[in-house]
């Protein structure tokens, strides 16, 4: 019969030391050096906000005192009646130039740059058999009333059309055209004592007017009949 024997004994193994007191020791000092930092490092940082503050609130008593002395020096003050009126007046007469500016320019207040367009325009536009006996220009040129001649009555529309080639002319509106036949003399007697034949003159007379001449000669006529 055969029969083991264990020998074995647990307490006879090297027993493993995780923490010792000397290594407790050291990291307890570690951790009270770190608070110790920790604690130097926030009382630096308290010292120094405390100077900042205090210095701002210097400061600001500083710029709180200019102030006041500055709103004793040049305090708010009443307005002045009289610039008040002054500035009234003069926006009004800038409100009146600028409403002059606005007519001159407009054509309202008549033509402001003379007549000697339409005068070069009626030396530029010549068509042989009809020439201008006289002419009338009212306003800014928009009331035109043309006076004349021509050999045939076919000329007067080609005139007419040349004329509004020109820039002066161009947007005019004639609303009336005249053509008539002037009176013949009376004749004559000769050392007869026969009476002679009338002369025919050998030209017709036209006038062109725009619609504005129409209405005045119109009602010009009516003030005549009355």
């Amino acid at each position: 019969m055969t029969q083991q024997i264990n020998l074995f004994n647990p307490i006879f193994l090297t027993q493993k030391k995780y923490f010792s007191a000397v290594t407790m020791a050291q990291a307890l000092g570690l951790i009270l050096v770190g608070c110790l930092l920790l604690a130097g490092y926030a009382q630096y940082q308290v010292t120094a906000y405390g100077k900042e503050a205090a210095a701002t609130t210097a400061q600001l008593a500083v710029t709180q005192a200019e102030l006041g002395k500055v709103n004793a020096t040049y305090g708010p003050r009443q307005k002045s009646k009289s610039l008040e009126d002054e500035l009234h007046q003069a926006e009004v007469e800038v409100s009146a130039l600028q409403h002059v500016f606005d007519t001159l320019q407009q054509g309202d207040f008549g033509n402001t740059k003379g007549y000697a367009d339409y005068l070069r325009a009626f030396a530029r536009e010549i068509v042989n058999g009809v020439w201008l006996t006289g002419f009338t220009i009212e306003g800014a040129g928009n009331e035109i009333e043309l006076r004349g001649r021509a050999l045939q009555p076919e000329l007067v529309p080609a005139y007419i059309t040349r004329l509004k080639r020109e820039p002066v002319l161009q947007g005019k509106s004639f609303a009336a055209l005249e053509m008539r036949t002037p009176a013949s003399d009376q004749g004559t007697t000769d050392s007869a004592g026969h009476m002679t034949k009338p002369a025919v003159p050998a030209y017709i007379e036209f006038s062109l007017r725009s619609s504005g001449m129409v209405k005045d000669r119109a009602e010009a006529s009516g003030a005549k009949n009355k």
